[in-house]
């Protein structure tokens, strides 16, 4: 939805290569996460409407960011530490509504909650700044690519099964990066 948004109203012209591999990245995304079989199961529209919204919620504000490192010019590092400001202030009350909770998550998860605060932040950071100078059909894509890590933590942690599948989007995602990287 990123793409074909920033070719709607940014005006963004990917090279045909780049659209294959982004197509091949959503193919191979489709794949490693959709059970065609569950797909009649009760609730399966329901789920397919709700990822519809995240996935316009997730364009809008990628389009967003965009314009806020390309056009305005915000510091990507400013704009992610506004946007943890922003969430501090939302949610620090709720952690002091339920002090007991947030403390007992605090001990037992500690470490997760320490990488996540650095990892993720830094992530963005990085995400943000290849937008300043890339375009958004370029950048959105390939951030897919985080699908790729989830399903081999889910193969080898979990044990999930259906490796043939799983393979098959993987490689259709890693070819769908070469795409954008050629194109």
């Amino acid at each position: 939805m990123s793409s074909i948004a920033a070719i709607i109203f940014l005006g963004e012209r990917p090279s045909w290569i780049a659209l294959a591999g982004a197509l091949l990245i959503i193919g191979g995304a489709v794949i490693l996460t959709t059970n065609l079989s569950q797909l009649r199961q009760t609730g399966a529209r329901d789920a397919i409407v709700y990822a519809l919204i995240t996935g316009l919620f997730i364009a809008a504000y990628t389009l967003w960011d965009k314009q806020a490192v390309s056009h305005f010019q915000v510091v990507p590092l400013v704009l992610d530490w506004g946007a943890n400001v922003g969430r501090a202030i939302l949610l620090t009350p709720l952690a002091l509504k339920y002090p007991d909770q947030t403390v007992a998550e605090w001990r037992e998860h500690k470490y997760e909650a320490i990488a996540c605060a650095v990892l993720i932040p830094l992530a963005y950071i990085l995400v943000l700044t290849a937008m300043r100078f890339t375009p958004v059909s370029y950048v959105a894509p390939a951030r897919e690519i985080s699908i790729l890590i989830g399903t081999v933590m889910g193969m080898r942690l979990l044990g999930e099964s259906d490796a043939p599948r799983r393979l098959a989007g993987a490689c259709a995602m890693v070819l769908g990066v070469v795409g954008l990287a050629v194109g």
